[in-house]
């Protein structure tokens, strides 16, 4: 399945705020090129997670997060829902409370399932 647009989706746990940013790519190149955009866009921002699959080229990213809390989840949401050519980006701004590997494995799934539900994917 792809994409035809982007779709965001907003969770706040213990005053850390997660934005979660589903979007069509067709390459790399373009996705970091989109990165680059989020990073300026959200510079403020502690963390800028992310996973993408194109074809059969998949990658994600923690971004400092706890190893396997982040990126990885969100990639096996974008294999187990069989999206192609689309990116899962979620931006956390920390609201001061550590929220423990547990919590935050579960607290960007949660963010990647609210940006999937918003885009109409079950």
């Amino acid at each position: 399945m792809e994409l035809t647009g982007t779709y965001t989706a907003t969770t706040e746990v213990m005053k850390s705020k997660f934005i979660a940013i589903l979007m069509p790519i067709n390459s790399p190149e373009e996705f970091k090129k989109e990165l680059a955009k989020l990073q300026k866009e959200h510079s403020k921002a502690r963390h800028i997670v992310y996973a993408y699959r194109i074809d059969q080229k998949t990658k994600s990213c923690d971004d400092r997060e706890p190893k396997g809390t982040a990126g990885r989840p969100l990639l096996e949401l974008l294999l187990k829902k069989d999206l192609n050519k689309t990116a899962l980006v979620v931006v956390r701004y920390f609201g001061g409370t550590l929220l423990g590997a547990g919590r935050l494995l579960r607290t960007y799934v949660q963010s990647g399932v609210a940006v999937l539900k918003a885009a109409g994917i079950e």
